[in-house]
């Protein structure tokens, strides 16, 4: 089977915002809570990293057990791997991950200011200065026949969908809104024209949006 590009478990408001502005150490988001926006994968039994028993089973649970499920490597920008700008200091950062990312294959960051690849963990991350395709080429080739998922931020995301690499999505929308912030979308529909479109609406109050390629 042809490898596919994919987008997982991507958090929107009602107003299509994915992230907030003036990003911090403190605050990876920005304004912006991820526990409003990511709070159904938080509650499910197979979240990784859960402490407490219990837990959903239901089919959020079952987008959290599916989320590294075929998947060779990932696409990130850089401000998903930290909040640092131009060029990189010697800070010793790893990313917001810890010593043990929840990747566990290898990731292409998007930057600017390339330097050599860090391993933590199971991670790879390789730091990349190139445009979406070329930043796809080289991600298969370190998926060894895998799919590829582009991991966000939002800007990336949309680069994603503007140079029409993107074959599936998954697009989870809470009912909150922001106002301002990093917009994904006006509305889902605009992506009518190149992608079928289910949507299907959880007990935890999340639409859960699914885009596959007409």
């Amino acid at each position: 089977m042809t490898p596919r590009v994919r987008v997982q478990n991507f958090g929107v408001s009602l107003d299509g915002i994915g992230a907030g502005e003036e990003q911090t150490l403190e605050r990876p988001f920005g304004h912006v809570d991820p526990g409003e926006l990511m709070g159904w994968a938080f509650e499910t039994a197979s979240f990784p990293g859960r402490t407490e028993p219990g837990g959903s089973r239901g089919l959020e649970d079952h987008l959290t057990r599916a989320f590294s499920l075929g998947i060779g490597a990932e696409i990130m920008g850089r401000h998903k791997f930290g909040p640092q700008r131009g060029p990189w200091t010697d800070d010793g950062w790893i990313g917001w991950w810890g010593e043990e990312p929840p990747f566990r294959t290898p990731v292409v960051v998007l930057t600017h200011h390339e330097r050599e690849p860090l391993t933590v963990g199971a991670t790879t991350f390789h730091f990349l200065d190139a445009g979406p395709e070329q930043a796809l080429e080289r991600a298969l080739e370190l998926a060894a026949g895998k799919d590829v998922r582009i991991g966000g931020g939002v800007t990336t995301v949309r680069e994603f969908l503007d140079a029409d690499l993107v074959d599936e999505m998954h697009v989870a929308i809470s009912p909150i809104e922001y106002v301002h912030g990093l917009r994904l979308w006006e509305r889902p529909e605009e992506l009518a024209d190149r992608f079928h479109l289910e949507r299907i609406a959880a007990p935890s109050g999340v639409e859960h949006c699914f885009f596959w390629r007409r």
